[in-house]
């Protein structure tokens, strides 16, 4: 006999669980599809970015400044993999229990399918359970892109991120394999630790969404931290000789072969919409793997897609504003997708931070713009704090005097980034972040320099 419910919700992640307890809170009955124990409250608290910040803070602690050799470092970073285990499984478990122990709501472990628009069927080990309601919620996340790569498959020395999340010992040789965004978290993170790390990245460039100034300062800092970079690198093969992993590839039509205690496969990531049969439901999906949505993220007239799903941006706070838009549409709100300024930031050493359009993309779209840098090294709060690298780029609409992008490579960028959202969100001009009053020193006031820069 089929279970009836008001709502069902594939996933367990950030938009999924906070809708969950929205509509327990209307007194709807709900049912919440996770096919892992191991990811209660989604990517960010058990394989992103509560696991990776964690060991970030650990790399950068003065402690680790003190250890000289390899051995201790090893020591320590075991340390930081038990705290991270620590912290990930506190959260977990209260993720769990926060909807777990509402009697509204009942979680189903398993994997959650499509029979038609209105009905799931929930697999797990032991059991087939079909499942019905009348509006349905998928927030089911996103998963490593895994290259076929010869010789990568079953290795135990190559790993996805989440997998060398849970490594305990530090390799003395780190391969990573793209330099995207998580490619150059890793690589700042593990380097921090005291391994070597050599990045493979198969385009000539590196982060080529960025503009070239800010990547090229980006590079520059690794490159002076003592991470190596290898452009055009096109990996063929990962094998094991000896007792040691080497990482074989070519650049032109030269061959190279760099050992690797670790490889880590750093090349994207992909919605997990494969195996849901939304085709079932009269669903679309995107050539990226997401499902297709309108603005206010309805794939049907009662079938609602948040986060990663949905193949945009994959931040969890993204996610988190996909149930805004959700709960707006729920109530006949008008919030949705359109004009979202959403920033991101890469926990490089310093932090890369972004939002809105970079310079390349606001001439293409036919801005006439203005365009201010200031290096991090005029910044007197960055000498304080003995970190005085990096960049900072803003790009301004010279019609309308509002901001349009910014890409900040400094300290605390992540902080920073969130203000100049704000002002573009609340369409004030420029001159309000110029002219603002900040408190001294702080890396804030930067803010002041650098638009002071721009140039009408």
């Amino acid at each position: 006999m089929n279970k009836k419910y008001d709502a069902i919700i594939l996933g367990f992640g950030k938009g999924g669980k906070t809708l969950a307890n929205y509509l327990a809170n209307q007194g709807k009955s709900v049912a919440l599809v996770e096919r892992s124990d191991k990811m209660y409250g989604g990517t960010c608290i058990n394989i992103g970015c509560i696991p990776t910040k964690s060991l970030v803070d650990g790399a950068h602690r003065s402690v680790i400044k003190e250890l000289k050799s390899f051995e201790e470092k090893a020591a320590y970073y075991k340390e930081a993999i038990a705290q991270k285990q620590k912290v990930v499984s506190m959260l977990r478990n209260k993720n769990f229990h926060m909807l777990a122990d509402r009697p509204e709501i009942t979680i189903y472990h398993g994997f959650g399918t499509f029979i038609d628009a209105y009905t799931i069927q929930v697999e797990s080990q032991q059991k087939k359970e079909v499942l019905q309601a009348d509006r349905i919620f998928i927030n089911t996340g996103a998963s490593p892109v895994v290259l076929p790569i010869e010789g990568a498959k079953d290795n135990k020395h190559v790993f996805v991120s989440e997998e060398i999340l849970e490594l305990t010992e530090l390799p003395k040789e780190l391969v990573i394999i793209g330099g995207g965004y998580i490619g150059l978290e890793f690589a700042a993170m593990y380097n921090a630790y005291g391994s070597h790390v050599t990045v493979l990245q198969n385009l000539p460039i590196l982060v080529p969404r960025e503009d070239r100034d800010i990547a090229a300062a980006l590079q520059a800092e690794m490159e002076r931290q003592g991470i190596q970079f290898v452009f055009s690198a096109q990996v063929k093969q990962i094998v094991d000789e000896n007792g040691q992993t080497y990482v074989r590839y070519d650049v032109e039509d030269t061959h190279y072969n760099v050992p690797a205690d670790a490889v880590l496969m750093a090349t994207g990531r992909k919605p997990n919409t494969a195996g849901l049969h939304v085709e079932a439901a009269g669903l679309k999906v995107q050539p990226n793997g997401g499902i297709v949505t309108d603005n206010q993220r309805r794939a049907s007239d009662h079938i609602w897609v948040m986060g990663d799903a949905a193949g945009g941006l994959m931040f969890t706070y993204v996610s988190l504003d996909d149930f805004r838009i959700v709960r707006s549409s729920l109530e006949g709100g008008s919030y949705t997708t359109d004009n979202r300024n959403i920033p991101y930031s890469v926990f490089v050493e310093p932090t890369l931070s972004v939002v809105g359009l970079t310079e390349t993309a606001a001439v293409a779209q036919g801005y006439d713009i203005a365009v201010a840098t200031l290096q991090a090294a005029a910044i007197p709060k960055a000498h304080v704090l003995q970190k005085p690298y990096g960049m900072l780029k803003a790009i301004v609409d010279k019609k309308t005097q509002l901001i349009l992008g910014a890409a900040l490579f400094c300290e605390d960028s992540h902080e920073l980034i969130n203000l100049i959202t704000l002002a573009m969100d609340a369409h004030v001009p420029y001159t309000v972040l110029r002219d603002q009053i900040f408190t001294h020193p702080t890396m804030i006031e930067s803010l002041n320099d650098l638009f002071g820069k721009i140039k009408m």
